[in-house]
This record gives structure tokens, C-alpha cells and sequence, in this order.
């Protein structure tokens, strides 16, 4: 119940912050249920109750379309569209919509949610409002990232080696790789140190980020759960230097905390 309400909580500001940075007269969201379809939960803007509580199934109306393809889309004129399913008219008509965009909340590769903003005018949808709601849908992303990571870590260890041993494990090898003079015997263990990366199989969902040994030296330690004081010790490095090399990962990754860096970082493939 209380993740149920705090998701509510982050779908509310996500769309809070779609109307403030569109004006899109009404925005409103839902996030996935166990049978694959998804329930509108959250209305910003809406003169009626006629989409509050709807089940969206996947493939049906606009938002199953989004949701069953994983990505963006819209329609110009609802009611007349031609490529989506029309279950869902009559409460669209009653809350007189006309122009709709939808996208999708995508965590791990899965949908997780879908926003959308609306015109009750058909009118396109223009450039500066879809990237503003695919901003807003990759903020939600971030924050439910970030709560499942929490609740993972908080979660009762599984029998038998853990994958936050795996992660330790990754760690203690990023801090001595650059101990080991040997040069072979240094690419071997960063070698190893590579193939934890992306032993989850999961693909990097932040394409295109490219961190350096140290800035993932320094993440590797945060995830570890330590200080900069001793991440510095660990890595022979001045604590301001760790503070330097944490902030130009944060920028990279485009994380707030150094929760969300270490969440962003195993997305993008660049820790286990």
C-alpha cells in the first residue's frame, strides 16, 4: 500500500510538472498492474471524472498502443483516428479531448506507465510539447529507478551468494586495479571489472555515457555505501578529488543525489 501511494506521489508531480512546462489544458497518467494493463490514477486539469479509474488494456485506445509498443504516441483527433482501437470514446468524449500524446515510463525495459497530455482542439501536437512529456516520463523513470533500487537494498538477502556481494566484490577489484603495477595483471582484473558490468544482461538504457576509470572507481565506492573520506582512502585520493570526479559523474549521468548516480551508472551498463 505505501508503494502504491508513494508512486502516486511521483506520477502527480511528473504530470504537476508536464502541465507547468506545456500548458496543455489536461494531463493526466497511470502505472502498470499485475494483468499487463495499466488503471488512470492521476488527472491534472480534468473538468470531469469520466478517465479517473479507467483500465487501459495493453493494445487498446492510445495508451495501449504506447504501452504495448514501448514507445511514444499520438493522435491528432481522437475520435476519428484511424490507428488505434476506439473502446475508450465515450470517456475521451466526455472529457472532450481531441489532440492526445502518450508516452511511456520505461524502467529495466519494462512499461511501468504511461502520461499523457491532451488539447480539446485537434490540433498536432507540436515538438516543443512531446519533448517535454518525454522529459517528464523519463523523470518518473528516474525516481521509480531509484525507489526500487532502495527497496532492493533493503529487501531481505536471497540464500546463497547475493548479487550485492557481486557488487562488493566489483568494488574491492576497482580499488585495486590501480594498485597493481603490473600492467597484464591490471588489464586482467579491469577485464573481470568489465564483464561484472554487464553480467546482469540488462542493455544500458543511458546510450552514449562515457565514464572515465576513476569517475567509476569513485561510483563503485558510493555503491559500496562509502563516504568520500573513505572512498579517498581507498583509492589513494584527496577527498576533494573524490568530490570532483562524484560531481562530473552526477553531470554525465544527470543525477541529483549519489543514489540516483549509482542507480544511472548500472542503467547505463558502467557498474553491476
Amino acid at each position: 500500500m505505501r508503494e502504491h501511494v508513494e508512486s502516486s506521489v511521483e506520477l502527480r508531480g511528473a504530470l504537476l510538472r508536464l502541465r507547468r512546462a506545456t500548458g496543455l489544458p489536461v494531463v493526466f497518467g497511470g502505472l502498470t498492474h499485475e494483468t499487463r494493463g495499466l488503471r488512470i490514477g492521476e488527472l491534472n486539469g480534468a473538468v470531469t471524472p469520466a478517465l479517473r479509474g479507467l483500465a487501459i488494456s495493453a493494445g487498446s485506445g492510445l495508451g495501449g498502443k504506447c504501452l504495448a509498443l514501448g514507445r511514444p504516441c499520438a493522435v491528432t483527433d481522437y475520435p476519428s483516428a484511424r490507428h488505434i482501437t476506439h473502446e475508450y470514446d465515450g470517456p475521451v468524449s466526455a472529457e472532450g479531448l481531441r489532440s492526445v500524446v502518450a508516452v511511456p515510463v520505461v524502467v529495466r525495459r519494462k512499461v511501468r506507465g504511461v502520461l499523457y497530455g491532451a488539447l480539446r482542439d485537434a490540433l498536432p501536437v507540436g515538438e516543443r510539447v512531446f519533448d517535454a512529456a518525454v522529459a517528464a516520463a523519463r523523470d518518473l523513470e528516474q525516481a521509480l529507478a531509484v525507489r526500487d533500487e532502495v527497496r532492493e537494498l533493503l529487501a531481505p538477502p536471497p540464500p546463497g551468494p547475493s548479487w550485492e556481494e557481486v557488487r562488493q566484490a566489483y568494488g574491492e577489484l576497482r580499488e585495486l586495479a590501480p594498485k597493481v603495477t603490473d600492467p597484464e595483471l591490471r588489464e586482467r582484473l579491469l577485464a573481470v571489472c568489465g564483464r561484472l558490468e554487464t553480467a546482469s544482461g540488462a542493455p544500458a538504457a543511458l546510450p552514449g555515457v562515457a565514464l572515465t576509470p576513476r569517475e567509476t572507481d569513485v561510483l563503485a565506492a558510493v555503491a559500496s555505501g562509502a563516504t568520500n573520506a573513505t572512498a579517498a582512502a581507498r583509492l589513494g585520493l584527496r577527498p576533494e578529488t573524490v568530490k570532483g570526479y562524484l560531481r562530473s559523474a552526477m553531470r554525465k549521468l544527470g543525477a541529483h543525489t549519489r543514489l540516483e548516480a549509482v542507480v544511472a551508472a548500472r542503467r547505463a551498463g558502467a557498474l553491476p
